[in-house]
Parts: structure tokens; C-alpha cells; sequence
């Protein structure tokens, strides 16, 4: 494993990538993990697809297998985590479908979190399923559906100890690959010059202003974190779930050109509107949402740069044409937040 653009010069990060947290969680300690919570396991475990925590599947002697989710140390405190748990076990029991973790141990002040060794983990039921269809637009009208649901039963449940979506956020996430020393020197200007643009253009449109509804959020509602199942889809990880504008969780669903979006929207809303209103002004934040949510990216991959999974899984990135490549895309961001925003027909 090595490391690449302007870090290359940093061996403190190599150091810090073989002391990091996440290397003393070998096979045996996510196997202890699991029986501490009196489940004896048969010693069959698959890591599973995940950077920001570590979840693995887990065989457990005459019952199904489990999914273990390690929490990156020190990102949540107990009680936020506890709050993700209790939102989505209220949604569950409001019969929408959402997987929420298993008691651990029912007499505890957090029941559904458990500790091991120094690490915060969970336990969920094992569920199959596949990707929806973002193509298909009977998916994407179900999916509006069940976030129109998952927004309206959400009003009986407010986050006191979760985030909020920020523009506060996304500066302090610009600012970082400059303090950190990411950016290379040679392109210090043009970063500065660009993202503080993009900035300017956020702020003109943000998503924590008064006249937008902050509600109960899932906060990464992408494909990735639904499960297609039964004919009808299934929301998993609920590790961002946020306070904020209803579009946050519809605009990662949108994909193409303008007018396919148009048509993407028109079902998502459809569906979405037979349970949640919908308020066709926060189609504007749709540009500010994606353009915060890259500037949250490059900053999240920066801030685990010392965590030794991500120089295997993201080779190409911090390296200076990458750096270069990026401020193209912040220009290309910029002009989007620029232009007119989405509408649909009949809105």
C-alpha cells in the first residue's frame, strides 16, 4: 500500500494508517463481538461492501446468519447512534420497510448498541435483495412512495442529538483539503478561487434556510442503500440519517439529462404526494444539495486518508491530476448552480 499526491511526502500517514482503529478488528474480534451478545457463532464470516464502518456477515450455530456493523470510532456519540436505532425501529413499526437493528441487551440504556474492545456495533437481520431499477419508472414510483411514507410518519419522530444540513458544513469541508495540505501548491489559487464560487452559489439557495420544512431525513437515500425485495423496496443504513429539506432524499434518484429527470421527477413526486406533500420549491435546492454532497465527499475521503482501506479502494484519488480533474468539476458545478433550476410538468 502507498500513498500518492501531495501526501506522498507525509510518512506520518503510513505510520498512522498501521495504528489505526480499524486494524486490531481481525475475524476473532468480530466473532467475540458477536457471541458477547449470547449468539455462538460458527465461525463462517464475509466482510461486506463498506469504508465509513466495517460490516461483516456473521454465521450463527442452528439460525440464520447476522450483519455486524462496527461504528468508525469517535465519529457518532452513543446517544446519535441510539437515535438512528430508535428512528428506524419507530418507522418498522409503523409497518414501512426498514431494517432496524436487533436488542442487544434490553435492560441497557441503549439497547440496540453494543461494545466491544473499544468499538460501538450493532447487529441486524441478514436481508436479500437487489438495486432498484432507477431506469424503471414503476420503481422510481414506488420509491416516492415509501419516502412520502417515511416522511410522514417521521413528523412523529424529531432528531435532538442528530445532524443538520449545513452550509456551514460544506465550507468547513472546502476548507479542510486546505488545512490539511491536499491540495497541491501549484493549485492552491485556483481551489480558492473556485470553491469559494461554488460557495457564494450554495449560500444563495440553502437547504437550512427558514422557508424550507427541516424534517426526519434518511440523509443518503441512493441506490445503494435500498433493497428491492417482494416487489417493493427495502431502506438499510440509516447511519446519515439527518434533519433537513424533503428533496435530500429524493434528488440522489435522478439521473440524465434535464428532460429525464423531468420525467424521473414527475413519478418520484406522484408517489411521493399520496402520502407526504411535496413542495415544489425545493426542487431549486436540488444543484446546492449536489454540489455540497461532492464537497462532502472529497473532504470524507481526505479526513479517512490515514484509515488503510481507503488508498486500496480509492487508488486514483489525492494524487495532482486528480486534484486538477477536481477543480474542473467544481467549474462544471458552478455552472450548473448557475443555470435555471429543474422544474417538471404540472407542478
Amino acid at each position: 500500500m502507498g500513498f500518492t499526491g501531495n501526501h506522498r511526502d507525509h510518512p506520518e500517514l503510513a505510520e498512522s494508517s498501521l495504528s489505526h482503529p480499524y486494524t486490531r478488528l481481525t475475524p476473532d474480534h468480530v466473532i467475540d463481538a458477536v457471541e458477547s451478545t449470547g449468539r455462538l457463532s460458527d465461525a463462517r464470516i464475509l466482510a461486506l461492501n463498506s469504508y465509513e464502518n466495517r460490516v461483516y456477515q456473521v454465521g450463527v450455530e442452528d439460525s440464520d446468519p447476522v450483519i455486524v456493523k462496527f461504528y468508525r470510532p469517535e465519529r457518532w456519540s452513543s446517544q446519535q447512534i441510539d437515535e438512528e436505532h430508535r428512528y428506524s425501529q419507530f418507522l418498522f413499526d409503523h409497518e414501512l420497510p426498514v431494517v432496524p437493528p436487533l436488542v442487544i441487551d434490553a435492560d441497557a440504556e441503549y439497547s440496540t448498541l453494543g461494545s466491544h474492545d473499544g468499538f460501538l456495533f450493532a447487529i441486524y437481520p441478514r436481508q436479500g435483495g437487489r438495486a432498484p431499477e432507477l431506469d424503471n419508472l414503476e420503481h422510481l414510483h414506488q420509491l416516492g412512495r415509501f419516502i412520502g411514507r417515511i416522511h410522514a410518519v417521521g413528523q412523529g419522530f424529531r432528531f435532538e442529538h442528530r445532524l443538520s444540513l449545513s452550509v456551514d458544513q460544506s465550507s468547513a469541508n472546502a476548507d479542510y483539503l486546505l488545512d490539511a495540505g491536499f491540495i497541491p501548491s501549484d493549485l492552491e489559487a485556483a481551489y480558492r478561487a473556485i470553491s469559494g464560487e461554488v460557495l457564494q452559489a450554495i449560500a444563495t439557495r440553502p437547504p437550512d434556510s427558514k422557508q424550507y420544512s427541516q424534517i426526519s431525513l434518511h440523509g443518503d437515500c441512493h441506490s445503494g442503500n435500498v433493497l428491492w425485495r417482494d416487489d417493493c423496496p427495502h431502506f438499510v443504513d440509516f447511519d446519515d440519517c439527518i434533519s433537513g429539506p424533503a428533496i435530500q432524499d429524493l434528488w440522489m434518484l435522478l439521473s440524465g439529462d434535464i428532460e429525464n429527470q423531468q420525467r424521473q421527477l414527475l413519478e418520484i413526486v406522484e408517489g411521493y404526494e399520496m402520502f407526504y406533500d411535496f413542495d415544489p420549491g425545493e426542487l431549486r435546492l436540488i444543484e446546492p444539495l449536489r454540489a455540497m454532497r461532492v464537497l462532502y465527499f472529497n473532504a470524507w475521503l481526505a479526513r479517512r486518508w490515514d484509515d488503510p482501506a481507503f488508498p486500496l479502494a480509492f487508488p486514483w484519488f489525492n494524487s495532482p491530476r486528480y486534484w486538477s480533474e477536481y477543480i474542473l468539476e467544481l467549474k462544471e458545478l458552478l455552472t450548473g448552480l448557475q443555470q435555471a433550476p429543474v422544474t417538471m410538468p404540472d407542478i
